[in-house]
C-alpha cells in the first residue's frame, strides 16, 4: 500500500510510504500521478480544489486551500491554512455506535485494602515542596536495599512547587499531589515535607482527606536532625507494609487506562490512534475504563467527540471544558490554533484540525460518560474526558492522577519520556519502532501495511494485559518516571 483514503469523501490521500515525482496512483478507479516527491505522513490532492475551499481528510475539513491545488500535488502549509477561529456553536446531535463483543478476560495485579484494583507495588516518596527533592533522591537511593518480595520498587517524583504560589496554582499543585498519594500503583507513600512551605500540612490534609496511616506517612525534614536516615526508617516500615499484597487474578472491567499522544505524523491518526481507540471500545466492552484528554488537540474535532456524550448535561460539561481552555488562550492573548509543532508539521500535520481529527481517534466509538477537571479521579465506568493542555508530561501526570494504572502513548517521531503509571509508547510507522526500540514498546505501523484494525486492537488489548500483569514498559526498564503540574499564574 502506497496510499490511503481515510473517507469517501476525503479530497486528499495520505503516503503510507516515500513516494517518487511522477508515480502514477490509482484512486477510485482514476489514475493521478504525483507532481513532486512525497514523504511518508504527508497529502496528496486527488482532486481540485479551488483557493478558499476546504481540504477534506477524515470526512472533516482540515484546512482551507490559500492557493488552486491540482490532483497530485502535495498539500501542506505553503498551500493550505487552518479554518479555526476562537468562536464556536455547538449542538448537540447524539449518535450511539455498537461496540464490539469480546470474551471476559483477567490480569494478574494487586487488589487493595479499598478494594482498588493496581497493577504495581510500589513505594512512592512524594515531594510536598520543591524544596526537598534531593532529600528524596537520597532516602530513594538509600531505600533501594530493603526492597523485597513483592515490592517492586522505591520512587520519587522531583518538581519545583508548593511554595511560593498562589491561588489556582497552589491548588493545582495541592490537587494533583494529593491525587498521586491516593493512586492505587502506590501501595505505600512517604510525603515530605520542609516545614515552612505555603502548602502547609493542615492545607494538603484538607485536600488529602481520610487516609490510612499504615499507608500513608509524613516526614517533616525541617523537625529532625538526620532527615535521610529518618525518612529510611520510614520506607523500610512502608516495604514491609506494601510486601503483604500479591498478585491475584483481577477482571479487565478493574483497568482505567489513560491515552494520549505526542510526536505525532500524517500516520497518527491512521495507525495507532484508531488502534488505541479500538483498544477502547473494547476494554470498555469488558466494563473498563479509558480516558482521553489534550483538550487543544480537540480544536476543530470537538463535534466527533460531542455527538457521543451519553446525555445532555454531560455534553454542556463538555461543551464548557472546551470553551474554558480557549478562553485560556485568548486570556493570554494567543490564538487556539497555535499548533501543530515543527516537528507535527515535519511529519505531514498540516493544521491543529489535521492534528485534532487525528488526536480523537484515540477515543474509538463508545459513549463519553463524563467529563472531568484537572486531577480529578475516573468514578464512571466507560470513556471519560479529562481536562489539560497538550503538552506530554503534564497531561501524562493528569492522566496519572486521575487514576490511570497505565498509559497508552502513540508517537510518530518518539519519545522517552514516562509518567508516574507505566507509559506504553506505540509507533505509527515500524521505521520508528526499528529504529527506537529501547524506546517503543508497541508497533501500529503494521497497520500502514495491511493488518486489520480490529485485529490491531485486539493484539494491543493482549499487550495491555501483559503490562498489568507486571511487564515492565521501555520506560520503566529505564527508570524514566517524571511528573510536571499544570501552572499558570505568578510565583512570589
Amino acid at each position: 500500500m502506497q496510499i490511503i483514503k481515510i473517507h469517501p469523501l476525503d479530497n486528499v490521500v495520505v503516503a503510507l510510504t516515500d513516494i517518487e515525482k511522477e508515480t502514477a496512483l490509482n484512486v477510485d478507479g482514476d489514475r493521478i500521478t504525483v507532481s513532486e516527491d512525497i514523504k511518508r505522513g504527508h497529502k496528496i490532492c486527488i482532486s481540485f480544489i479551488k483557493a478558499g475551499e476546504p481540504v477534506v481528510k477524515y470526512g472533516n475539513e482540515i484546512a482551507k486551500a490559500t492557493k488552486d491545488i491540482k490532483p497530485g500535488e502535495w498539500v501542506h502549509t505553503h498551500n493550505a491554512k487552518t479554518g479555526l477561529n476562537e468562536g464556536g456553536e455547538y449542538v448537540y446531535d447524539h449518535k450511539v455506535y455498537k461496540l464490539p463483543e469480546v470474551a471476559p478476560k483477567t490480569f494478574k495485579g494487586f487488589k487493595r485494602d479499598d478494594g482498588r484494583a493496581a497493577i504495581r507495588n510500589e513505594i512512592w516518596i512524594i515531594p510536598i515542596v520543591g524544596c526537598v527533592n534531593g532529600i528524596a533522591r537520597q532516602i530513594v537511593k538509600e531505600a533501594e536495599e530493603y526492597v523485597h518480595g513483592s515490592v517492586d520498587g522505591v520512587y520519587y517524583f522531583p518538581h519545583p512547587f508548593g511554595c511560593s504560589q498562589l491561588g489556582d496554582d497552589l491548588k493545582n499543585t495541592k490537587k494533583l499531589l494529593a491525587a498521586l498519594v491516593k493512586h492505587p500503583n502506590a501501595a505505600a507513600v512517604l510525603c515530605l515535607e520542609l516545614g515552612c512551605e505555603n502548602l502547609t500540612h493542615e492545607l494538603f490534609l484538607e485536600e488529602l482527606g481520610g487516609y490510612d496511616p499504615n499507608r500513608v506517612k509524613f516526614l517533616k525534614c525541617q523537625d529532625v536532625e538526620d532527615d535521610v536516615s529518618e525518612g529510611v526508617n520510614i520506607v523500610k516500615d512502608l516495604i514491609e507494609y506494601a510486601s503483604k499484597y500479591t498478585r491475584t487474578d483481577i477482571p479487565a472491567s478493574e483497568l482505567i487506562v489513560g491515552m494520549k499522544c505526542g510526536g505525532s505524523d500524517g500516520l497518527s491518526g491512521i495507525t495507532a490512534n484508531p488502534c488505541v481507540g479500538r483498544f477502547s471500545d473494547r476494554l470498555i466492552s469488558l466494563g473498563g475504563s479509558t480516558v482521553l484528554t489534550e483538550v487543544p488537540e480537540m480544536f476543530g474535532a470537538e463535534n466527533i467527540l460531542f455527538s457521543r456524550c451519553e446525555n445532555e448535561s454531560v455534553f454542556k460539561k463538555a461543551v464548557n471544558m472546551v470553551n474554558d481552555f480557549k478562553d485560556y488562550f485568548v486570556s493570554h492573548g494567543q490564538v487556539v490554533y497555535e499548533n501543530p509543532s515543527p516537528g507535527n508539521k515535519e511529519g505531514g500535520i498540516t493544521t491543529l484540525e489535521d492534528k485534532s481529527c487525528g488526536c480523537v481517534q484515540k477515543g474509538g466509538s463508545a459513549q463519553i460518560v463524563d467529563v472531568l477537571g484537572y486531577a480529578e479521579p475516573v468514578t464512571k465506568k466507560g470513556l471519560n474526558v479529562l481536562s489539560g493542555p497538550g503538552n506530554d508530561l503534564v497531561s501524562a501526570t493528569d492522566l496519572t492522577a486521575a487514576g490511570a494504572h497505565l498509559i497508552l502513548f502513540t508517537t510518530g517521531r518518539g519519545t522517552p519520556f514516562g509518567a508516574p503509571a507505566p507509559t506504553v509508547k506505540i509507533s505509527t510507522n515500524t521505521a520508528l519502532y526499528e529504529k527506537k526500540h529501547s524506546w517503543i514498546d508497541f508497533n501500529a505501523g503494521t497497520v500502514a501495511e495491511g493488518e486489520d484494525l480490529d485485529a490491531a486492537g485486539d493484539r494491543l488489548l493482549d499487550f495491555v494485559l501483559k503490562i498489568a500483569s507486571g511487564q515492565k514498559t521501555r520506560s520503566e526498564e529505564k527508570d524514566i518516571r517524571e511528573i510536571s503540574i499544570f501552572k499558570d499564574g505568578v510565583v512570589l
